[in-house]
């Protein structure tokens, strides 16, 4: 996309979602979406396989157990 297609795109997705965005803003959010977009594209090219992906990195602690008068078992 070109940085005037990634513009009207951030404007179009504004409207719809009816966000108020001025000009600046929109020049801002689009500079960075670009940006992200231009990122995501070095790393379709890498041609990582899946055993290259990287194991879990993130598992949030399970809650703790709670006895019916509230304290913790």
């Amino acid at each position: 996309m070109t940085d005037a297609q990634v513009l009207d795109y951030v404007k179009a997705a504004a409207a719809a979602l009816g966000l108020p965005l001025d000009e600046a803003r929109a020049q801002a959010v689009a500079s960075h979406l670009g940006r992200t977009a231009a990122m995501a594209r070095l790393l379709d090219q890498t041609g990582l396989a899946p055993e290259h992906e990287l194991a879990e990195l993130f598992r949030p602690a399970p809650f703790p157990a709670v006895a019916e008068n509230g304290d913790r078992v």
